[in-house]
């Protein structure tokens, strides 16, 4: 290891990085586009619509780039660098315009918001597009909170739910805060605190491929913690989180499961039951 390790001053890696700073808000938009991230697409494609749904009941008109796909996350945080920006660049291209992009995922907001800058950090040009892409991205929480201001009536019964944010999530957009605040508005909604809130389901993208054993025994943390929280069931705005905390339930043999916040909101203020 180097010496910089030895030298680091206790717990030095565990230091949280800086919490980033309050945004200004637009009015709300007339238009969006929403950009479903590939693992909604695949494995979750009801949140995807319910998001719509929860976006045209604010009067909000959603386009659907058919040609979307991933945000590039998984190959850059894997390193393989030249992929990562092709993919990129391809969804830039397909959201270069001046509407607002809604995300059902903080941690793919997050990739437009923050990574893009350093996957095009030797193309100028490019980053001025960037810039505005950063600018224009909300993850959908925080855009149904804090653009669109809602103000709902909650049809849904009693419960208890507990939350899980996805760290680079909560590091890069605030997920939990501005989820915390949503759900604060629901009447009839309690949400329970557990113990490894802020700590990684395992899940990390390719990390769970590489590294199954670390990451199987950080699910296993998690499903407790979330098990033992007395909630209901477990809500999310990550896919990536939800595949991997269901998939060890399933896999545990327990009937305790998560789904996405999306659908979870829709149910509360249209009164359909969607579980």
């Amino acid at each position: 290891m180097s010496e910089l390790f030895y030298d680091a001053a206790p717990n030095a890696t565990r230091v949280a990085p800086e919490r980033p700073k309050p945004r200004s808000y637009p009015a709300k938009p007339t238009e969006v586009t929403l950009f479903g991230t590939c693992v909604v697409d695949l494995f979750f494609p009801e949140a995807g619509l319910d998001a719509i749904r929860l976006l045209e009941r604010e009067g909000i008109r959603v386009h659907f780039p058919q040609a979307q796909s991933c945000c590039g996350q998984p190959a850059w945080t894997s390193g393989y660098v030249n992929e990562a920006r092709e993919v990129a660049r391809a969804q830039l291209n397909l959201l270069d315009n001046d509407l607002p992009v809604v995300v059902p995922s903080g941690s793919c907001a997050g990739m437009f918001r923050q990574h893009y800058r350093e996957v095009f950090a030797e193309e100028p040009d490019t980053l001025k597009r960037v810039e505005s892409l950063a600018e224009r991205t909300f993850e959908l929480t925080e855009f149904l909170l804090h653009v669109c201001k809602v103000d709902w009536q909650d049809l849904g019964q009693p419960t208890q739910i507990a939350l899980h944010t996805s760290c680079s999530a909560r590091r890069e957009m605030n997920t939990h805060l501005h989820a915390r605040e949503l759900l604060g508005k629901l009447a009839n909604v309690e949400r329970l605190d557990h113990d490894h809130e802020s700590e990684c389901c395992g899940f990390g993208g390719t990390f769970s491929v590489r590294m199954p054993e670390v990451s199987g025994a950080m699910v296993l943390d998690k499903t407790r913690s979330l098990r033992e929280s007395g909630a209901a069931e477990m809500l999310t705005a990550d896919g990536g989180c939800l595949l991997n905390i269901n998939g060890s339930l399933e896999k545990q043999q327990q009937a305790f499961r998560g789904r996405h916040l999306a659908s979870f909101l829709w149910e509360r203020v249209s009164g359909e039951v969607t579980s």
